[in-house]
């Protein structure tokens, strides 16, 4: 059987169709579909314009970057292999996706959003009726454009210093630059979430220590996250965004010390707090505050194409300086959904002095989450002399797990 891409011609043109990536481009001459049930079925069009050139660009036996450049045609596909690396970059450890409503492709720069606007009493769902005119919920387009920025990174690096270099070497360079543009565009969704994206609407913001947030200033516990979830009635508050020094202060409350917490922990990464939202970490965020938001409606990203290269100089091998690019904005869908809190924490660290742990004190949550398990043998609790940290091994019908979690213990 004869394949299409044995034969395809790739020219430079390729990049430059409107509305259309290189792949997408690639695709529309080698549709995928007709490799359904051969061993070529799985790979996209670019992938097996890989294969046709036998490029390798992943693991031990990776080439080096000059085999790119072995054909005029061959030489067509680097530019992609450099936004695919980044693009990998951007999507590792993301925590974007975690927080729009919405992702609306868009090539250009002139975006301007809708968004609904309900006061309190269209708020309220109340009963119609006979006879009656049904409440209204008003959609409006956003008075001002969404600001879109260009964020990217120059590429240097002449082709003699990186001609050699092995593909999957490389990269990790190209990754990092990913995850750079990407922090960026964090930090941006964080700032419209905060400071509003310019149509009068920025973040209704708490600060500890005043109404109705309780408590005393400067130190945040958990009766305060309470006061802050109770402020977002009728939504919900499903994400929390934190900064690097509120996520310590949160992970020591007692509230968060329970087996559950501890066991997601240990076997995804990620935490939940008791409030059930999710906890995403990040240095973009402010030190000092906290952003929670009910994900479902608050904010829209505003995509403008994919990663952009400049493919000219990379396949003519002028490495030299060339651009990164990607383009993105922000905008707020329903007003009203977002809150922000001003918590700066100053709790002092509290150390133990006392001789190694005899015994844990299990509260009623911890005995049901063990015979949930239904662990059939515990052993090797152990600790640290002086941690109210301890090993706990269990043996469940799939094997036995060492896990590290928090208890309130008593000391020998």
């Amino acid at each position: 059987m004869g394949y299409r891409f044995d034969n395809l011609r790739l020219e430079k043109g390729m990049y430059n169709e409107a509305g259309r990536s290189f792949t997408q481009v690639l695709e529309r001459e080698d549709p995928s579909e007709q490799y359904k049930g051969t061993a070529l079925e799985g790979l996209d069009a670019y992938q097996r314009q890989l294969k046709r050139f036998d490029i390798k660009v992943k693991g031990a036996g990776s080439d080096a970057v000059e085999k790119f450049f072995a054909t005029s045609q061959s030489a067509v596909l680097f530019p992609e292999y450099i936004a695919r690396s980044v693009r990998q970059g951007m999507e590792e450890a993301n925590l974007i996706p975690h927080i729009p409503a919405a992702v609306t492709r868009f090539d250009g720069m002139d975006y301007r959003s809708i968004a609904s606007v309900p006061d309190e009493e269209q708020k309220a769902l109340r009963r119609v009726e006979e006879g009656a005119s049904i409440p209204q919920t008003q959609v409006k387009s956003q008075e001002n454009l969404v600001k879109l920025y260009k964020r990217g990174r120059m590429l240097v690096a002449p082709y003699e210093a990186i001609r050699y270099q092995k593909l999957d070497l490389f990269s990790v360079t190209l990754r990092q630059i990913g995850a750079h543009i990407n922090r960026m565009h964090l930090e941006d969704a964080i700032d419209v979430l905060l400071n509003g994206d310019g149509n009068g609407n920025p973040a209704q913001s708490f600060t500890v220590g005043t109404d109705p947030i309780g408590g005393t200033s400067g130190k945040l516990t958990y009766d305060e996250l309470v006061d802050f979830w109770s402020q977002f009635d009728p939504y919900e508050m499903n994400t929390l965004l934190v900064s690097g020094d509120e996520m310590l202060t949160l992970l020591k409350m007692e509230e968060f010390q329970n087996p559950l917490t501890g066991l997601n922990f240990q076997g995804t990464g990620t935490l939940a707090s008791p409030l059930g939202a999710t906890l995403l970490r990040t240095s973009a965020m402010p030190e000092g505050k906290l952003i929670g938001l009910d994900r479902n409606y608050a904010l829209e990203m505003v995509s403008a194409g994919e990663v952009m290269v400049e493919y000219d100089k990379l396949i003519d091998r002028q490495v030299e300086r060339a651009a990164i690019t990607s383009i993105s904005g922000f905008a707020k869908r329903i007003f009203g959904i977002w809150r922000s809190s001003s918590a700066v924490s100053s709790v002092p660290l509290i150390s133990a002095s006392s001789s190694a742990i005899s015994a844990c004190v299990f509260s009623m949550e911890e005995r049901a989450l063990f015979s949930a398990l239904e662990a059939v043998e515990y052993a090797s609790f152990s600790s640290s002399p002086g941690s109210s940290r301890m090993c706990f091994t269990m043996r469940t019908p799939s094997g036995a797990q060492r896990l590290v979690w928090p208890y309130w213990a008593v000391s020998a």
